[in-house]
């Protein structure tokens, strides 16, 4: 038996593989899994239907702090956060034994997605970084809580969303630089 394995011969850090948690990845779940990807990834394109025609025009003509990335980082960023929230909300939602968790735990995600699609309504679609500003407030404050009660579920699901949330928060720095340069 190597070092640091329990008592079923698996190591301590095997755990902390996401799709391992709580039993191997069995091939009935994997049209789940794929499904809660493409569902984060239809939010994704939800708030870029609104974001893409706002960039060459009205955001290209924003002041934006030494900070901003280019453009391009945005999109490879947004597809790899949003598969890493499909994973997440997989792990929680296979983790049946939480009951009550549970069931809240996927509510905050739900209103949590929902708000990253309606921050870019709110900051591109209505070309308003205030209202940009108080939709990413409330996104940070859902991704926290969100994120919070997933690592209680399933701390792989939880370490999953951590990228986001300091993404999301970076963003929101970007938002309030934005508003104060452009008010």
């Amino acid at each position: 038996m190597e070092r640091g394995a329990g008592a079923t011969g698996r190591s301590s850090l095997q755990h902390l593989w996401p799709l391992d948690c709580g039993g191997s990845l069995k091939a009935a779940d994997i049209p789940k899994l794929v499904f809660y990807i493409i569902v984060c990834q239809l939010a994704g394109g939800i708030g870029s239907y609104f974001t893409r025609p706002a960039i060459p025009t009205w955001y290209a003509t924003l002041k934006k702090p030494l900070l901003t990335p280019p453009d391009w980082v945005f999109a490879p960023v947004w597809i790899t956060l949003y598969v890493l929230m499909g994973i997440s909300v997989f792990l929680v939602w296979r983790e049946t034994r939480y009951g009550k968790p549970r069931q809240k735990a996927l509510f905050l995600f739900w209103i949590q997605l929902g708000l990253n699609a309606f921050w870019s309504y709110l900051f591109f679609g209505l070309h308003s970084p205030l209202a940009g500003l108080v939709g990413i407030i409330a996104l940070v404050v859902c991704i926290f809580l969100t994120l919070r009660i997933f690592l209680r579920i399933s701390f792989p699901a939880g370490l999953l969303l951590i990228p986001y949330l300091l993404w999301v928060g970076y963003a929101a720095g970007l938002n309030f630089s934005i508003y104060i340069l452009n008010c």
